[in-house]
């Protein structure tokens, strides 16, 4: 939950180059935004690195988040790069702890806006359960950059009952798809192309750690992958299980959910939900024993009620994915080529 907090009167009101210095004025724009939001015991000591400790098998992922524009409906570039690493270790069946937050920040940034993503980032934590324990800042030249670009990286302790992994995948597994498809994708398109709609499209960037633990806790090594379809959409991520098990995956459109509003949008700019990227979506392939259960308790989530079994792995056509269309048809379904949405996360 996003709590409002007044920006601190401070002797600037935009980024400059004297901000990335290390000195003086870097010192005031740490302590009065990223100190003051988001301080802890491990933070607080402001070294370089972070000391902790952590139980067990260890999971680590990073990345970089260069979003245009940086807010839209449903979050900003901050929240989206908490959650989005979150997840990344969600998949790998983690539970994330620790973050690392680094800024790109271009001269002539807004403070007002800084802050705001700031205030969002502290949000998006606290509901995540992750400390931000170390980072970095960096200020660049104007028109070297685009106002802010954000690197995280996490780790995070393995659940003792995950068994992720593209060896685990067998013919007769069910593909499960935890929500619609494209929202964030359309959400951003729609900005850059001053789209409106009759009910506000919004992105589904949120933490998908709490829910994919349960379901782990519950099901253990029934669940054999999980994964987020962010980038390339949906039809990209079955695309690369399907050659990386050296299996054929198929799918059924009718089974496949999109709202009605993403789907017209969709329609209106020439895309294929397919492709389209997600940021609060997964896909999870587990045992056919346990895939109705699994999606039951899907659905208990306060996201799952559009959770569906949207296809099955089989070792025909191998490594390839087939869609079954409404009328009755099939048709491949290739990995996307080329980058149909740039600048997404």
């Amino acid at each position: 939950m996003l709590v409002s907090c007044p920006i601190p009167k401070l002797d600037f009101d935009t980024i400059n180059l004297g901000h990335g210095s290390g000195g003086v004025l870097t010192s005031q724009l740490l302590d009065a935004g990223v100190f003051r939001l988001l301080g802890n015991d491990l933070l607080d000591k402001k070294h370089d690195g972070a000391i902790f400790t952590l139980q067990g098998k260890v999971a680590m992922s990073t990345d970089t988040y260069v979003v245009s524009p940086l807010f839209f409906e449903g979050g900003n570039i901050g929240d989206l790069a908490i959650n989005g690493t979150v997840n990344d270790l969600a998949m790998c069946g983690a539970a994330a702890r620790y973050l690392s937050l680094a800024f790109v920040l271009e001269e002539g940034l807004k403070m007002e806006q800084f802050w705001e993503i700031l205030q969002h980032i502290k949000a998006a934590s606290e509901a995540a359960g992750v400390q931000i324990v170390t980072g970095d800042t960096k200020v660049v030249e104007r028109g070297k950059g685009d106002k802010i670009f954000i690197n995280t990286t996490g780790v995070g302790e393995v659940h003792q009952k995950a068994a992720i992994g593209m060896e685990n995948i067998k013919p007769g597994d069910k593909i499960v798809l935890s929500g619609p498809l494209a929202r964030h994708g359309i959400t951003i398109m729609s900005h850059r192309q001053g789209l409106q709609f009759e009910t506000t499209i919004s992105s589904d960037t949120r933490p998908l750690n709490k829910i994919v633990l349960t379901l782990i806790n519950e099901f253990g090594k029934d669940i054999h992958l999980l994964r987020d379809p962010t980038r390339g959409g949906l039809a990209t991520v079955l695309n690369e299980i399907a050659v990386g098990a050296g299996l054929g995956i198929t799918i059924s459109q009718r089974d496949i959910p999109v709202e009605e509003e993403v789907y017209g949008a969709c329609e209106m700019l020439g895309l294929d939900p397919l492709y389209v990227a997600n940021e609060g979506l997964f896909v999870a392939i587990v045992d056919a024993s346990v895939s109705d259960q699994f999606l039951f308790q899907l659905k208990q989530w306060e996201h799952g009620a559009m959770a569906c079994i949207v296809g099955e792995v089989t070792n025909e056509h191998v490594r390839q994915v087939l869609m079954k269309s409404n009328i009755g048809g099939r048709r491949v379904v290739n990995m996307l080529a080329g980058e149909q949405l740039p600048r997404i996360c």
